[in-house]
């Protein structure tokens, strides 16, 4: 995984609630079993219409919205478990996603492929995502080592588990984690005899 400490980056603000694991990648999209590649179809039914051709008034479609933050309504990542969510939004270049409630499932996904699900309150995420929609310049700083987001003169606190904090500041995976403390795991060994 990469590392994580401070990311400053222009967000893409989606405001709609109950966010589901198919609507992030549809289950007919799921054949593969490499990470790679399920980027280009996240969000693929509301992307694109029927027809093909690209729903310009989506706002990943929206040329003035760009960026490595997606600002999303309340409840993202409800519905399956498919870790596949999480594989699509990081191929199509998210590190951070911004709502005001996640799924545990989805959450414990996002971390395990270094995407980080910032849980904000309700009136911060509102106003996030109206600044935004009403200046898309907006720079979004997302700062994993204080645990704090802020936007302008806007800021706000996060939790986030200290066993994932650690893994996404160094850029390990559980086995990284697990080969970080071969030393202090070997005198442990040792000691017993």
């Amino acid at each position: 995984m990469e590392k994580f400490t401070t990311l400053t980056s222009r967000a893409i603000p989606l405001d709609i609630a109950n966010v589901d694991t198919d609507q992030i990648i549809p289950a007919r999209f799921l054949k593969a079993t490499d990470k790679k590649g399920f980027g280009n179809n996240v969000f693929r039914d509301w992307r694109y219409n029927k027809e093909g051709s690209e729903n310009t008034a989506f706002a990943l479609n929206n040329k003035n919205y760009y960026g490595s933050i997606l600002v999303a309504g309340d409840n993202f990542g409800c519905g399956s478990s498919r870790e596949h969510a999480a594989w699509a939004l990081v191929d199509y270049g998210f590190r951070v996603i911004v709502s005001s409630f996640f799924a545990d499932i989805f959450k414990g996904n996002a971390l395990n492929n270094g995407l980080l699900p910032v849980q904000v309150t309700a009136p911060f995420l509102n106003e996030l995502l109206n600044t935004i929609k009403n200046n898309p310049d907006t720079k979004i700083i997302v700062n994993l080592e204080l645990q704090t987001i802020s936007a302008g003169d806007k800021s706000e606190s996060f939790d986030i588990d200290s066993y994932k904090k650690t893994c996404m500041i160094n850029g390990y995976d559980d086995i990284d984690y697990l080969l970080s403390k071969k030393t202090e795991i070997e005198a442990f060994e040792n000691a017993l005899g």
